[in-house]
């Protein structure tokens, strides 16, 4: 078969493989097939296949001729699996596949994405290649995409790449199939001796993923858009950031890529990339129209994708693939070449005033248009043409000429208002040209011009109105030129009544759209229409107003000149034009500020004037959660005016500050005037100026703030204070068209911690520094300080900013609405009779107030209150197996058969009961008593020979004490909930220090109380060391409260029974510990927080509820893990945590010098959540890689599953040990819930599954009873009751949090966003505080570490079963014969 005859690609105009191809592909490339104008050569012969696998990279390829790339001449080529082509070999994925532009080698990425080859999962094929054919192809493209610089370029060699079939990057999940979504895409790099072209193409059915997830993202669902775009890379500088191109930025406009083009063929891009010429940054094709005009070889009924586009383009039926896609980016207008070496193009959809074809035209239905690919020569005929002109017709054309409608030749000078210069003819390096016109229907005969365009026939002309009128379409000839509108072709079709033609006309818009202003925008921001016009808004990782936009946690820079008229003292002085510079420590707050050359007497006499860089302060003040700085407002244009008047001397003093934008640098331009008059002060005078706080009230387009400042002049020895009063205004422009602009509290605070002015006679340079937060109004409680009017019984509450009175209970206001007056007791219809519910013996009335009431049937009893019937407690088996059950009205009794002796619901044999010792004896009978509901017995713990256990606790109350061997209490030994126990053992040894108040105070009660102090007589209880317990209570009551240091009770702590006060330690235990090895540091022995940061678990002190950031340090290294969930076993002191790079469980005490234990290592996949339920040592934990939820005892031991269907997603988990419930999260994303369980797996019921999104964090208050979860998809804190009631919103603006946990009156919680800890107040939702460690990652779980355990195991837990069991029969109090107040059930 001769190469002619060779079958051709199911692409149109693909070209054929050659015939003396040595290696030819044995099986056919579908997906190529599917690229639009693919380079068939590349799969057709001389292909090298790449390394399957994550992470490959070929080896070095040597080029035939060295190719350039910027300004630099390489030889070697390397391909990689991500995506991408660098001129060296690449580092290590993990440190760029997961990282934006700029990369710091070279990189040529037309898909940068993490993309793994295993498993026959796609392959990589890379070539050289000097064929015609190929390099006729890339001079076709590189010629229409840039007519005027690239006219006459002619390739010698091409370098082609071909992605094909690839996926991304799967975690291995058991069982799970890998993904079907797969890409194909090709590279083609084109050079000439002395300039370089890069051509990306991709598939026209649509490329099937948009970018991967990061692997450290651990099963949270964020997804890194693939980059496309050229970086030179460091250059030999590595301060130095070299130039950078971007085509996308985010998942938007990579889907974008297949459906536009710079060139008018979609799917198809082509650059500047390298010259020998100076070539400041990458240069994108704008010149496409000349591709459309040319016709295919390829038979008629294979239309591509780019054809069906060019018949029926709409915005309706383009695929969007995401309804719900917020953001729409438009390419700037204007080149960031030239300022910072970087450059973005945003590849996006046009606007409705935009829906004709991609190429800039739509073909009518009846179209016979076989191709919008160029008409390709074929392979044995060489492709450059080397004639001067072309004929049409016979006709002869000139350069400079363009055909007219009617076949005329008309000269360049005849359409001046249509020619291009070559800038216009290039385009704008930053706006691809997508617009260029496919071919329209009807052409037959095209003849290639020279420079890659073609010349219409006869029958190319379009269809006319039906006036006979020509319509001039926007095909885009030699020497024609569009009108431009905002740097970008804005196409318009209207209908024609009386014609079935559609006709083009071009759309001069009244309104501002992003179509028409988007380079307003900055290049670090997207443009968003709205009703009444456009708004700019940074993208992520960048502040300001958007239409200037900076990097976050960068440092910045401030140039400028500043001039003044002062009157210092009765001396007038003059500058101009003096230099200031400002360098601001983004990420911390800090700015620092240095004027140079200002005159004497002024220099010393603005010491004092630190808000002249203080401006720098509050425009980059560290942000705290939920506020805003300055520039994120204003931008880099705005004026700042300043009235500061001192005191005594009432001296004004004017500051006008104007900020004009930024530099090509992105440094703020800053002018600065000074007039008025200033104190004098001498020479060698240094200023201190304290640390304060200022309020900024914030209106529309202005910022205002007054304060007073006192500062302190020393000279020699000799300090004198003064004062000054500033009144500041800020005024700047704002975007109102979006809905809800004024997104900022009406006001926030600035808090300056440090302050610093000084000034050198030396240098002649005034200095001031400042360190400042921004961040919501610190409220003043008027309440507290007496700053209120509230009346006599009334109550005084504060509120954020205000207060308000409000009467005690039984008091209303009177008519002033000041005066609370006794309000006249309303009759209680459970005392007067006048209630409906059921007779006394069966029911009691509860009185809520006014005339409200209920019913509720006594225990024994079932109903609705009104009618209550009796429960035969018998038919539950209530009893003894053994005895005999005797129902009775309201109660049931039971009795043991002879032979037996005990109370009925415990029943011993006689013959074995004398075999027992005292202990179990009493046990037992305890055991016996116990099944009364509500008994409150203690129940004797024995040892295995069945002695006595020196140290006895109560199951229910909590309390601890000694005993001897008869079982005994030790006097003075009894210890409340939530204290250390006693110890029990051998008396310890003697310290030889004094005895403390607490131990003198205690000594002498008992001797008071002879020895013995009966249940209600109270006997302080002290630590090892002598120091007063936090919780002190009356005997062995639950009458209890907090003590200070000193042993005073602090009030509004002392409780009601069964709810002891959470009492925060008052002493700082000692700190005299072992040496720990090195990768293990010893935590302090008081309350604080402990959070996983992937290899390491940190350690957080509280002093009361504040963090101790300064206190803050690695609790333990642990190199190569990935910490998810941690929790505290408060009964051994051990530390438990998840690693789901480990796949393992373990744990480590928190005694110095202790080292982790694995005590899971089998059978996870993504170990997450963790809980710990310290009174029955047992362990629970989630597994999103294998859907599960498990148990086991604290050592691993007794493992068991407990839920394993019905799970996608299982992330957090948290415990109620004290009511036995079991609760945890799924953040599935189509339907997220909450769920619980007991914790036997028994009971499972969905809780939430409402309004909620990503519910990553979970917690349990044990005081306050309640669920807690912060959600990272509504962005809330909320809680509801363990029954799905009373949900309430605590605070709706978090960041992105992870994981949470609870603790006296605050909620703790990690967040993404922030890399931080963030602690939040549990009644008013406010940010109080944040701590973010030196060393920036994200933050996992975390737990809280109590100097104490919790209480409560035994009697309630089995009394929470009860009711339970008998609460669907709606009996909700529990009482027996000898119960002295109602169960609490929450």
């Amino acid at each position: 078969m001769v190469p002619d005859e060779e079958p051709r690609s199911l692409l149109p105009g693909a070209l054929p493989i050659s015939a003396s191809c040595p290696n030819r592909v044995p099986h056919s490339m579908p997906e190529i097939e599917r690229i639009t104008g693919a380079f068939h050569g590349a799969l057709g012969c001389g292909f090298t296949p790449g390394k399957e696998g994550d992470d490959e990279s070929s080896a070095a390829v040597k080029l035939a001729i060295p190719l350039r790339f910027y300004e630099t001449q390489f030889s070697h080529l390397y391909v990689g699996t991500n995506g991408i082509i660098s001129t060296q070999d690449f580092p290590r994925e993990t440190q760029y596949v997961d990282d934006d532009f700029p990369t710091d080698f070279p990189a040529i990425a037309p898909f940068l994405a993490d993309i793994d080859t295993s498993h026959g999962r796609g392959r990589v094929l890379y070539r050289q290649d000097t064929s015609r054919a190929v390099l006729g192809l890339a001079a076709l493209y590189v010629r229409a995409g840039f007519p005027s610089s690239a006219a006459r370029f002619a390739p010698t060699h091409a370098f082609l790449a071909t992605w094909e079939q690839v996926g991304a990057y799967e975690e291995v999940t058991r069982g799970a199939q890998p993904s079907g979504e797969l890409n194909t895409f090709q590279a083609v790099l084109a050079s000439d001796e002395s300039d370089t072209y890069a051509i990306f193409l991709y598939p026209a059915n649509g490329l099937q993923f948009f970018g991967t997830r990061p692997k450290e993202s651990y099963n949270v669902q964020l997804q890194l858009p693939a980059r496309v775009g050229f970086c030179r890379g460091e250059a030999g500088d590595p301060k130095r950031e070299g130039p950078c191109f971007s085509l996308t930025s985010t998942e938007q406009t990579v889907k974008n890529l297949y459906q536009l083009s710079n060139l008018g063929v979609p799917g198809v891009w082509a650059f500047h990339i390298g010259s020998t010429s100076p070539l400041d940054n990458v240069s994108p094709a704008a010149g496409g129209g000349h591709l459309t005009t040319a016709r295919s070889a390829a038979p008629p009924e294979q239309t591509s994708h780019a054809a069906a586009l060019g018949n029926d383009y709409t915005e309706d039926n383009l695929d969007y693939y995401d309804e719900n896609e917020e953001e729409v980016e438009y390419p700037p207008s204007e080149p960031e070449g030239a300022t910072n070496g970087r450059s973005t193009v945003d590849v996006s959809f046009h606007s409705k005033a935009d829906s004709g074809p991609l190429g800039g035209e739509i073909s009518p239905p009846d179209s016979d248009l076989a191709s919008p690919l160029p008409h390709l020569i074929p392979s044995d005929q060489p492709f450059y043409p080397e004639t001067e002109s072309a004929t049409k017709e016979g006709v002869s054309l000139r350069e400079g000429e363009a055909p007219d409608l009617q076949g005329q030749v008309e000269s360049s000078d005849q359409i001046e208002t249509r020619s291009l210069t070559p800038s216009e003819v290039d385009g704008d390096p930053l706006a691809p040209s997508w617009e260029a016109p496919p071919p329209y229907p009807g052409s037959k005969n095209t003849r290639p011009y020279p420079d890659g365009g073609a010349v219409p026939s006869e029958t190319d002309i379009p269809p006319g109105h039906p006036n006979g009128e020509a319509v001039l379409l926007n095909s885009a000839l030699p020497g024609h030129s569009l009108p431009r509108s905002g740097g970008r072709y804005v196409v318009g079709v209207e209908d024609n009544i009386e014609s079935n033609t559609e006709v083009f006309t071009y759309n001069g818009a009244s309104k501002e759209t992003c179509e028409h202003s988007h380079g307003q925008c900055s290049l670090h921001a997207f443009c968003t229409d709205y009703a009444t016009g456009f708004c700019c808004h940074c993208q992520s990782r960048f502040y300001g107003n958007g239409k200037h936009c900076l990097p976050e946690g960068a440092p910045h820079r401030v140039n400028g000149k500043v001039s003044g008229q002062l009157t210092v003292g009765h001396t007038p002085v003059y500058f101009s034009d003096v230099d200031l510079h400002a360098y601001i420590v983004g990420n911390d707050g800090r700015a620092y500020t240095a004027i140079s050359h200002i005159p004497q007497p002024a220099a010393y006499a603005l010491l004092p004037l630190t808000p002249i860089g203080g401006l720098f302060g509050w425009l980059f003040a560290l942000e705290k959660p939920g506020s805003e700085n300055g520039f994120s407002l204003t931008g880099a244009v705005f004026t700042h005016d300043m009235e500061v008047t001192f005191y005594p001397g009432e001296e004004k003093v004017h500051i006008t500050q104007i900020a004009e934008g930024l530099d090509s640098e992105n440094y703020l331009s800053m002018k600065t005037h000074i007039r008025g008059q200033v104190p004098y002060i001498p020479a060698n005078t240094t200023a201190h100026i304290a640390s304060y706080k200022e309020l900024y009230h914030y209106s529309d387009s202005a910022v205002t703030s007054t304060s007073s400042r006192d500062y302190s002049l020393t000279f020699g020895s000799v300090t004198e204070t003064r004062s000054y009063r500033i009144h500041q205004n800020v005024t700047y422009q704002v975007c109102r068209h979006a809905p809800g602009h004024q997104a900022v509290p009406t006001t926030q605070q600035l808090n300056v911690d440090r302050v610093f002015a000084l000034y050198s006679d030396e240098e002649g340079v005034l200095r001031f520094a400042i360190t400042s937060q921004i961040g919501p109004v610190e409220d003043i409680n008027e309440c507290a300080t007496g700053f209120h009017h509230c009346g006599p019984n009334s109550v005084c509450i504060n509120l954020p900013g205000s207060y308000r009175c409000e009467c005690r209970s039984g008091y209303e206001f009177a008519d002033d609405q000041h005066t609370c007056i006794l309000i006249a007791p309303p009759s209680n219809p459970c005392e007067d009779g006048s209630h409906n519910c059921a007779p006394a013996g069966q029911a009691r009335c509860i009185y809520h107030g006014g005339s409200t009431f209920t019913c509720a049937c006594l225990p024994g009893y079932a109903g609705s209150g009104q009618q209550c019937t009796d429960v035969d407690e018998c038919s539950e088996n209530r009893c003894h197996p053994a005895a005999t059950c005797y129902n009775t009205p309201g109660s049931f009794s039971c009795r043991c058969p002879p032979g037996y002796h005990g109370d009925g619901f415990h029943c011993t044999s006689e013959d074995s009961a004398a075999e027992l010792k005292t202990c179990e004896h009493q046990q037992r009978y305890a055991q016996a008593q116990h099944t009364y509901p509500g008994a409150r017995h203690h129940i004797p713990q024995c040892d295995e020979q069945g002695n006595f256990l020196p140290l006895q606790c109560h199951g229910s109350t909590g309390f601890c004490w000694c005993v001897n061997p008869d079982g005994h209490e030790v006097p003075g030994t009894r210890t409340p909930p939530g204290s250390n126990p006693p110890h029990c053992g051998p008396p310890p040894e003697s310290t030889h220090r004094p005895r403390t108040v607490c131990e003198r105070w205690k000594e002498s009660l008992l001797e008071h109380y002879g020895g013995t102090p009966r249940d209600d007589q109270y006997v302080p209880q002290c630590d090892e060391l002598g120091h007063f317990i936090p919780l002190q209570c009356h005997g062995k009551s639950d009458f209890c409260w907090c003590v200070d240091r000193d042993g005073r009770e602090v009030q509004g702590t002392r409780s009601q029974p069964g709810t002891p006060p959470a009492c925060i330690p008052t002493v700082a235990p000692p700190t005299v510990r072992p040496t720990p090895r090195p990768d293990v540091t010893p935590p302090s022995v008081g309350t604080f927080l402990l959070y996983a940061q992937g290899q390491q678990i940190g350690h957080l002190p509280l002093n009361g509820t504040r963090l101790q950031k300064d206190a803050a340090k690695t609790l333990l290294s642990l190199h190569g893990s990935i910490v998810v969930g941690i929790d505290y076993d408060c009964r051994e002191r051990m530390v438990y945590w998840t690693d789901v790079a480990g796949r393992t469980i373990s744990r480590v005490s928190l005694e110095p010098g202790a080292e982790p234990e694995t005590i899971v290592n089998s059978g996870l996949i993504s170990p997450e959540g963790l809980a710990i339920d310290h009174f029955r040592r047992t362990m629970y934990w989630t597994d999103s890689g294998l859907d599960k939820i498990e148990r086991a005892k604290l050592d691993g031991s007794e493992r068991k599953v407990l839920f394993h269907t019905e799970l996608v997603n299982p992330r957090a988990i948290a415990v109620d040990p004290i009511q036995g419930n079991l609760y945890w999260t799924d953040w599935n994303r189509e339907a997220p819930k909450i769920e619980t369980s007991s914790l036997d797996g028994e009971n499972r019921r969905i809780l939430v599954n409402k309004d909620i999104g990503l519910p990553n964090g979970l917690t349990f208050d044990s005081f306050s009873k309640l669920l807690c979860w912060a959600d990272a998809g509504t962005k809330k804190l909320e809680c509801t009751l363990p029954n799905g009631t009373g949900r309430r919103v605590i605070q709706n603006n978090l960041n992105y949090p992870f994981s949470i946990v609870s603790y006296a009156d605050h909620f703790y919680h990690t967040d993404w966003r922030r890399d931080g800890v963030i602690s939040v107040n549990k009644e008013s939702g406010q940010f109080i505080d944040e701590y973010i460690p030196e060393q920036r990652s994200h933050l996992y779980g975390i737990t809280a570490v109590y100097p104490y355990c919790p209480t409560g195991r035994g009697t309630c837990f089995r009394i929470f079963l009860w009711v339970r069991r008998v609460e669907k029969e709606h009996i909700w109090y529990l009482i027996t014969l000898d119960l002295a107040y109602p169960h609490h059930s929450s």
